[in-house]
């Protein structure tokens, strides 16, 4: 379902079915917010499988070697990549209505809606082809919320542009940016996901949340918003882990190496903890209570990716497997109902997951053969087969074959290629999917100069 532009929109209304992912369009009238919702960066992003990490607009990576971790939504790629083409893109993000990819020498492109300044060239003006975010050449993993765009720089520091009206850029204020800024406090992360109006980082074995909180999405016990990052998450031994941002809920993997007397199986079993709103289940703990502190999964203790959409969730599982939970209104869970879960439930036809990405009411995976599946809302072409009908059950992507990471937005989905070009799908009404045009597109274009 598109959302309304023309007007700020409350997306939340305590747990009632409201229309989901409509939120908050900048229209001069920055000074109001809502909850707001990032499809897949709306949530999430996640590392792929074998990798943890997430970028946050719902990229993720599989095969994939992750600096940063960053999937999504995020991930550094080395295979696998020509350098023939123009641009080579090694990792892609999506927010609500932009898109950014990071290239093979560092830099980020970005298109699409730049009102709040979300493509981080200066200006507040769309683009529907890619243009370049000023001043940066070191990027190693992207992530990109609602209406803000962030990146770990190779000097492990962090910095965020765009929307700021919850403190989302984590610099201790409220200001949009329309270039990049640094984030206050933040040194070495090894994953960064952004959804919503919230950043998050994994440092060690912290996790540090910034901006909205008015569901405890920062997760440390409070319902107050902080425009720079806060501690309060402290997650068990780990080796690697990822996170993901929806948007008003986020979600961990943490966990050890599970060792034998010989040898330790890879990769890590990991667990599954999330907290903010859960009006939906979405938090998976078989309440639809919110909480402001990590609550566990269940049932989940073999997790390798995790992605966080509006709604709902998904996991990749360690056997190639996939399992969501949440709102399922459009089939977004893939288990072929339209029944909502609080639980984890397995996706149809599903054993080869390589990538994992959610959208606003959709899902996406890259598989082990490098085609791409998806499912749930498909009104403006998400699912990417050539038609506008939704399905609770993953369809296959049309003619993508050689697919390496994928990212899902409000209404648009993207996918990196093993030769480094660029292809989305889907709503394309701010110029998202890059070809040029502000034409939607149910089967995958290429993205202009790529």
């Amino acid at each position: 379902m598109k959302t309304q532009r023309t007007s700020i929109v409350v997306s939340f209304v305590f747990g009632f079915a409201v229309a989901a992912c409509q939120g908050k369009l900048y229209t001069g009238l920055e000074g109001l917010s809502d909850a707001g919702q990032g499809g897949s960066t709306g949530g999430l992003g996640t590392g792929g499988i074998g990798s943890g990490g997430s970028t946050g607009g719902g990229g993720s990576g599989g095969g994939i070697t992750v600096t940063g971790g960053m999937s999504t939504t995020g991930d550094t790629l080395s295979t696998g990549i020509s350098t023939n083409t123009k641009l080579v893109a090694t990792a892609i993000t999506a927010g609500w209505y932009h898109t950014c990819a990071l290239l093979l020498d560092g830099t980020v492109q970005c298109w699409g809606y730049n009102d709040a300044g979300e493509l981080g060239n200066g200006t507040t003006t769309d683009s529907s082809v890619p243009v370049s975010v000023d001043g940066i050449s070191n990027a190693a993993a992207i992530a990109a919320g609602s209406y803000h765009t962030c990146a770990v720089l190779d000097d492990g520091t962090v910095q965020c542009w765009g929307d700021n009206s919850s403190g989302e850029l984590g610099n201790g204020t409220t200001t949009n940016s329309l270039v990049p800024v640094t984030v206050s406090g933040i040194t070495n992360p090894i994953a960064v996901a952004a959804g919503g109006e919230v950043t998050c980082a994994l440092s060690g074995d912290t996790v540090q949340c910034w901006g909205d909180n008015s569901y405890g999405e920062l997760g440390n016990g409070t319902t107050r918003s902080s425009s720079v990052p806060i501690s309060g998450i402290t997650l068990d031994e780990y080796i690697d882990t990822a996170v993901a941002v929806g948007t008003v809920h986020s979600c961990v993997l943490s966990g050890s190496l599970a060792c034998g007397y010989m040898a330790c199986n890879l990769p890590p079993a990991r667990t599954v903890q999330c907290w903010g709103l859960n009006n939906y289940g979405q938090l998976g703990n078989g309440t639809t209570t919110r909480s402001s502190v990590p609550v566990t999964v269940s049932g989940i203790t073999n997790a390798v990716a995790v992605a966080a959409g509006s709604y709902h969730t998904c996991v990749a599982l360690n056997d190639g497997t996939l399992q969501c939970w949440g709102d399922n209104s459009y089939g977004e869970l893939g288990n072929g109902t339209m029944t909502g879960s609080s639980v984890p439930v397995s996706v149809d036809g599903i054993s080869n997951a390589a990538a994992i990405a959610a959208g606003c009411n959709n899902t996406c995976a890259v598989l082990s053969d490098g085609t791409v599946q998806c499912w749930g809302d498909n009104d403006n072409g998400e699912l990417g087969n050539g038609t506008t009908t939704n399905s609770s059950v993953p369809v296959t992507v049309s003619g993508i074959t050689n697919a390496t990471a994928v990212a899902s937005g409000m209404y648009h989905t993207c996918v990196v290629l093993n030769d480094g070009t660029l292809q989305c799908w889907g709503d394309n009404s701010y110029g998202e999917l890059g070809n040029g045009t502000t034409t939607d597109s149910s089967v995958p274009v290429t993205v202009t100069g790529f």
